[in-house]
């Protein structure tokens, strides 16, 4: 049996607790090096083989999971975050399909979560934002066409921009030519919940500044939208004492 395993943001505390018993119970543990904190390694048993897939291509981490299943074991795939979230896991779940190999996915916390964590911020304000888009600018990887930054912008919906950190310059102006202005709020998290998190609260006219100031070259997440400032918003309907619930009767 494999198991994809979200490790979550990065505290070790944060990864669910389905996902710290198979930690504990796998016989092979294969971990997204560059991004997981290995503190999590911790809970594995005695025993338990590890690979970093790092230092690993694609080819040689299924050739890992192929003989862990010839001889029966359990393995444990450890990936940053939520998988489902650039986490290049379809890839492998499509060939152990071939293969005819069970699997499961356990899901993590996304480090989109863990920045709106070290801002107190809340993504979806009432006659603020009702959408969060979550996007990265093209790199090596491309985007489709349809989902270039300028055009996502176009909603002014909240934005959360992954794996874009080099590109601010860049990022500052699709998201100008989009309809948001240079004084919009955004918002630089630095490795979101682990022990040297860093926040920047900026706008979208000055990213690369805050960036460059900060020596901030990678492993940051970019927020951009009113909610990063919450200066207006309406209060949840959903508490509201003149509104009527299923499980509450408006009072006044």
């Amino acid at each position: 049996m494999i198991h994809f395993v979200g490790a979550g943001s990065g505290a070790p505390d944060l990864i669910t607790v389905r996902g710290q018993k198979f930690l504990q119970e796998a016989d092979v543990i294969i971990y997204a090096g560059s991004l997981v904190n290995p503190e999590l390694l911790n809970e594995k048993k005695e025993g338990c083989k590890v690979y970093n897939s790092a230092t690993m291509t694609l080819e040689e981490v299924l050739d890992v999971m192929f003989e862990a299943e010839k001889d029966g074991l359990m393995t444990v795939r450890l990936h940053t975050g939520d998988p489902c979230l650039y986490g290049a896991i379809r890839e492998q779940m499509d060939v152990l399909d071939e293969k005819g190999i069970v699997y499961d996915y356990c899901p993590g916390v996304s480090s989109f979560c863990g920045a709106a964590s070290a801002l107190n911020l809340e993504y979806t304000l009432p006659d603020v934002s009702q959408s969060v888009i979550i996007t990265r600018m093209a790199g090596r990887t491309p985007v489709p066409e349809k989902e270039e930054i300028a055009s996502l912008a176009s909603h002014h919906a909240t934005m959360v921009v992954f794996l874009s950190t080099g590109m601010l310059e860049k990022l500052s102006e699709r998201l100008i030519a989009g309809g948001y202005t240079k004084d919009t709020p955004a918002a630089i998290v630095y490795k979101a919940t682990w022990e040297d998190e860093r926040a920047f609260v900026c706008t979208v006219g000055t990213l690369a500044e805050t960036a460059k100031k900060n020596n901030i070259t990678k492993t940051a997440l970019m927020i951009i939208g009113d909610v990063v400032t919450h200066s207006h918003y309406n209060r949840s309907e959903l508490y509201n004492p003149a509104f009527t619930t299923e499980f509450r009767e408006a009072t006044k």
